[in-house]
């Protein structure tokens, strides 16, 4: 047998040495080893040799931990600086400023309206129950006196409860997370925000004290219902202040944060009463109360306040009263700037207002109709403003028949013709340039000149009648328009104008003798302040709505101050107050007689009975009523002042006359009272009656001494009584 060419290399040193001893030849000549040499060969190899041990699942398991450590580490470091530039600046919490519901306030002080993007009104730590924080802190975040702004105890807490409960009844953010979301973060739910959210708690929580935090967070927070913050809720779920809140009450607001629609106990009453027990065990485990006064409260009987809702009679007033907010101070203050203003409302009298124009059109659609049940399509509108004489307090306002299907306020907003509602500010100018109430003017066909050289102006009375001679005091009353025209002639378009100007009358009047049968559109407020001034003996105080603003902290930012201003001689103002009262005892205001009281007015009628007008004042208070179409349509024939408006005004003052009851217009100095021969029967008038349905005949070819006449007692002037040869007695 031939021995192998090599030895098998995996022989130890004594193997080998014994072949070769053994059997001479094994090796090839020349290859066999010397035995030194393998030995030395085999003392290297003989070493142990240490073996790399095999990686096992533990290794790779503490290698990628800590790999993923280090990334998260390199990752959230550069992801904090990354965020860290985009952080909202929290130095503005530490001024508080949120929007705040703007109150509106009437003359008794009580609240009309609140304006607001967001229903709060915030209160001072300070003046809310103790047990107020304690139970909303018991319920969102037990450690918040103990942690930084962000708690991960809560969190895992908050986890195990939920997982017990089987639903999310607890939240894991803290009051100052919740805090930096509201105010500062939107509430769009990815990592971003609830990164920025913690980092945002921490630094406020190093910025601001923790009564400062709960401060801002029992202001800030929504709680169902369009409230925000404790105060707003009280107001919405119990109709009364925080202050007032007991522990019923408390516990019931402490649950809703986390869920203000499911635990509306308005909504889910059943759901709110298993929060609020919640709340109650939280507060009770956390040593703010006791296990009883916890029971008592949960079965103490919950009161809900009455839902928030104002009188809709009041929106067109309270519509006036925001644009004039809104003018000076914008949208954003009255909105969301906590103002208090405080309004010259009356809302007893804009209810008596609001039913008097429903009234008033129902009468009018029973007359054009026959069925007061059938309404017209389209219906005319009304509208009534009421001011006091001495303060130019607007106590009421009405802007149409329906604030829901027209926004548009034609007590304040509309111009139109007043027809003869205008005339009294001509008669006054005249009073004052010398006139007297027995001035004698005839009432005769008149030619004028026109627009053009061509055109020729006949102006025609309302009865398309002339009635001879006639009195200043019957022009007036009986609104007769060719003795208006002369007057104005006499007077000059000049001092018109300007008594119009000092009597508030601010829009463009006509500079043309047309001005006397009141062709120039004006509203309705302007022409019930200057009416108001015949009032109050010649002295003319600006219409007002608001008589305080005041900002959240109560300073004031305007308050009416405004002075009277002598628009008119006291004399002048009471002459015409007394012509005007003939209007309403002998004249065109006829319908607008039984108000009990003195009384003074004037009708207003426009072409084709497009605009009925009726403005009357007592001693205290004045009342402007208008009807007509937006769309300067006919009212109907015979829809006069006197037949469509004075009625409307009549039933107001009825109304308003237990709050004013009034008197007797008081007499300045200066002034006495005289008979006035008005040669004209007492039922007669322009707007109605004529003088020949009574029994008369035409002026041509009349005997005027035979003619019906009645004496008036009028106010004169010391200083220009009447000659002898005017206002002759009868037979003379």
């Amino acid at each position: 047998m031939r021995p192998p060419a090599n030895p098998p290399p995996q022989l130890t040193f004594a193997a080998r040495k014994a072949i070769i001893q053994a059997v001479p030849g094994y090796f090839p000549r020349g290859r066999a080893p010397d035995l030194l040499t393998i030995a030395e060969q085999d003392t290297v190899t003989a070493k142990p040799t240490r073996r790399p041990r095999p990686w096992n699942h533990l290794h790779l398991a503490i290698l990628l931990l800590l790999l993923s450590a280090g990334l998260t580490v390199l990752i959230s470091a550069a992801l904090y600086l990354f965020i860290a530039l985009d952080i909202p600046d929290i130095t503005s919490l530490e001024s508080y400023r949120p929007a705040e519901t703007t109150m509106i306030y009437d003359r008794h002080g009580r609240v009309a309206a609140r304006l607001f993007d967001e229903n709060r009104t915030v209160v001072p730590l300070a003046e809310l129950p103790p047990l107020l924080p304690q139970a909303f802190i018991a319920a969102e975040d037990a450690r918040f006196y103990d942690h930084l702004g962000v708690d991960g105890w809560s969190v895992f807490r908050a986890l195990v409860s939920n997982l017990r409960a089987g639903e999310r009844r607890q939240g894991g953010s803290t009051i100052t997370q919740q805090v930096a979301r509201d105010l500062l973060l939107s509430r769009e739910k990815t990592y971003t925000r609830k990164i920025k959210e913690a980092i945002l708690a921490y630094r406020i929580d190093r910025a601001l004290s923790k009564n400062e935090i709960i401060h801002i967070y029992l202001n800030q927070i929504y709680l169902g219902s369009g409230a925000y913050g404790v105060e707003a809720a009280a107001q919405t779920y119990f109709d009364k202040s925080a202050r007032e809140l007991n522990l019923a009450e408390i516990s019931l607001l402490a649950g809703l944060p986390q869920a203000p629609s499911r635990y509306s106990p308005f909504r889910h009453y059943t759901l709110a009463k298993r929060r609020q027990a919640y709340v109650l065990n939280r507060m009770a485990e956390d040593g703010h109360i006791t296990p009883t006064a916890a029971r008592r409260a949960y079965v103490y009987p919950l009161i809900w306040g009455p839902p928030q809702e104002f009188p809709p009679e009041n929106e067109y007033f309270l519509q006036q009263v925001k644009n004039q907010a809104e003018q000076r101070y914008g949208r954003e203050m009255l909105y969301r700037g906590g103002l208090r203003i405080h309004t010259t409302l009356d809302q007893q009298l804009q209810q008596a207002a609001s039913s008097a124009v429903r009234e008033g059109i129902a009468a009018w659609e029973k007359r054009q109709t026959g069925d007061p049940k059938e309404a017209s399509d389209p219906r005319p509108q009304a509208a009534l403003l009421a001011l006091e004489n001495r303060t130019g307090m607007v106590r009421a306002a009405v802007g149409g028949a329906d604030f829901n299907e027209s926004q548009f306020n034609r007590a304040t907003q509309a111009r139109r013709q007043p027809g003869s509602a205008f005339k009294p500010l001509i008669y006054a100018a005249a009073l004052e340039k010398g006139m007297t109430p027995a001035t004698i003017l005839i009432d005769e066909p008149i030619s004028l000149p026109g627009t053009s050289r061509r055109d020729q102006w006949q102006p025609r009375n309302f009865s398309n009648r002339f009635y001879g001679p006639t009195t200043l005091r019957d022009g007036l009353v009986h609104s007769r328009n060719i003795v208006t025209i002369k007057i104005l002639q006499g007077t000059g378009l000049s001092p018109v104008l300007e008594l119009a100007r000092r009597l508030g009358i601010s829009t463009p009047l006509s500079n043309t003798l047309s001005l006397a049968l009141g062709v120039s559109e004006v509203s309705l407020l302007e022409m019930t302040g200057a009416y108001a001034a015949f009032a109050n003996q010649g002295a003319f105080r600006p219409p007002q709505f608001i008589t305080r603003i005041t900002d959240r902290k109560g300073r004031i930012l305007e308050q009416s101050k405004a002075a009277p201003r002598q628009a008119l001689d006291p004399r002048t103002a009471y002459q015409l107050t007394r012509l005007l009262t003939g209007v309403i005892e002998d004249g065109t205001g006829r319908s607008a007689k039984g108000l009990g009281i003195a009384a003074a007015g004037k009708t207003g009628t426009t072409d084709r009975y497009m605009d009925a007008w009726f403005i009357g004042y007592t001693s205290e208070l004045t009342a402007g009523v208008w009807m007509g179409f937006d769309q300067k349509r006919s009212l109907g024939k015979n829809e006069t002042g006197g037949r469509a408006a004075a009625p409307i005004w009549l039933d107001f003052m009825r109304q308003a006359k237990s709050s004013y009851p009034a008197g007797e217009f008081p007499m300045p100095e200066g002034i006495v009272m005289r008979p006035v021969y008005n040669p004209l029967d007492r039922k007669e008038t322009d707007e109605a009656e004529s003088w020949e349905e009574s029994g008369g005949d035409r002026l041509a070819g009349t005997d005027q001494s035979r003619r019906p006449a009645i004496i008036s007692w009028e106010a004169f002037r010391t200083d220009n009584l009447p000659p002898e040869d005017e206002s002759p007695a009868p037979g003379e």
